[in-house]
């Protein structure tokens, strides 16, 4: 086996490589106010529903940049709609550093806008590129792969900001600095390297052909996103992605519900996040497997995909129970496990698109899907900051047992919608199988 992927090449994992930057970037620098959130609250002076603000602004932003940059990421390309993606969100996350105590809540909103319509382009633009660079086969485990990075920065996160930032808040900016360079590393790179594979210079014909292996040659008409919202497949992929609002409840809140919790502080919140996410990490690398060893034994896409999700679906049950443990620890594999069959759930789900649409409109879809999952962020971050300023940590409870539970109700629902999943062709019809 080792033999043939040498001998076909393997350009197509240093455009995997990218993609696992840019999403390392993307979840550092959208974590580090997570981390922060405790110190910057006591500094700021923020309430419940102050923090939720914040947070809902990200989200408006992120909602409306996923219909805007899918949309404009299939019309300017993989290459330029990612490069701008980039160069808005680490303009904006270095603007927080800018924020000062007068205007805390308004300054950090509005750095948050800016950043969430920047972020909004990394999911669509790197599905895309799995879709252009992977034969399907190989996209899930492609996606797994990538998509297990946002790990990487979230568990970056505590630690360098636990590193750099005192108890009493001092240095709070310079973590939001850092992204900055970061991201102009990974534009120079990606302007030197990206290109689509038939026309690298560096694939050879063996390769292209593996990439193209099973799946049929496409024409170079646009598709907006107008044309891919009246699909079933498209609304199926939506409900999928509600399930966002849990993964950006661990992201966001997770480091308050463990401080307001168990008393943890910027100073040793690196050890939990550090379990959590590694789980995390390794439930995204297996989930993504998972399917396409189901289909490696001769199970349809359908079947392949579908009984993964329902596996994730039942190993996320148990975070329901979180907010009724007395232990920190069983607390933090809980909330791991849950994270772990999020992203195992998150990159089947990504496939999905890849599964059923051309490449063409993968984007579109992917950024409609994605405003619906920051839709319901929003719903959830309103509520949980009402709740917990009139309820207190009780509020907690709620927020586990739906977080715990959504998934299969969710699963059922994308099963009625999408019982087949039969690919549609470049004009969006059926292909008749």
């Amino acid at each position: 086996m080792k033999k043939e992927i040498k001998k076909i090449g393997n350009y197509r994992y240093r455009i995997l490589a990218l993609l696992v930057f840019a999403t390392s970037i993307n979840y550092f620098d959208r974590s580090i106010i997570g981390v922060l959130a405790p110190t910057l609250e006591k500094l700021f002076h923020w309430t419940n529903k102050d923090y939720a603000d914040i947070m809902i602004s990200f989200k408006v932003a992120y909602a409306i940049g996923m219909v805007s940059m899918g949309s404009i990421i299939d019309k300017l390309g993989t290459k330029k709609g990612y490069a701008l993606s980039i160069g808005i969100w680490a303009f904006f996350g270095m603007m927080h550093a800018l924020v000062r105590p007068a205007f805390s809540v308004i300054g950090f909103m509005l750095a948050r806008f800016g950043l969430g319509f920047g972020e909004s382009g990394n999911f669509p633009a790197a599905i895309k590129t799995t879709a252009e660079w992977f034969p399907k086969k190989d996209r899930a485990f492609a996606t797994g792969i990538f998509n297990a990075s946002t790990s990487i920065g979230a568990i970056a996160a505590p630690f360098i900001v636990g590193a750099i930032v005192h108890l009493d808040g001092t240095n709070w900016q310079i973590p939001f600095l850092i992204t900055g360079g970061l991201s102009t590393i990974w534009v120079i790179l990606w302007l030197r390297t990206y290109k689509k594979p038939e026309d690298h210079p560096k694939v050879t014909k063996e390769e292209l052909d593996y990439i193209h292996s099973d799946s049929d040659k496409e024409n170079t008409e646009k598709l907006p996103w107008s044309r891919v919202l009246g699909k079933r497949q498209t609304w199926a992929f939506g409900l999928a992605k509600i399930t966002d609002a849990v993964w950006w409840f661990y992201l966001f809140w997770g480091a308050k519900f463990l401080a307001d919790t168990f008393g943890v502080n910027i100073k040793n919140i690196g050890i939990p996040f550090f379990i959590i996410y590694v789980l995390a990490d390794g439930g995204s690398i297996f989930g993504g497997w998972l399917s396409g060893a189901f289909m490696k034994k001769g199970w349809s896409v359908n079947k392949a995909r579908k009984l993964t999700l329902l596996i994730c679906a039942i190993v996320i049950l148990p975070v329901s129970f979180v907010a009724i443990t007395n232990s920190l620890w069983i607390a933090v594999f809980l909330i791991g496990l849950g994270a772990a069959g999020h992203q195992a759930w998150s990159a089947n789900i990504f496939t999905l698109v890849s599964d059923v649409f051309p490449k063409k409109a993968t984007a579109s879809v992917v950024g409609i899907g994605g405003m619906i999952g920051a839709v319901a962020g929003i719903f959830a971050d309103f509520s949980l900051g009402e709740v917990l300023d009139t309820a207190g940590n009780n509020g907690y409870f709620w927020a586990f047992l739906l977080a715990g539970s959504s998934y299969l109700i969710l699963l059922g629902l994308v099963h009625l919608l999408m019982p087949k999943m039969t690919p549609l062709d470049e004009n969006l019809q059926l292909i008749k199988q």
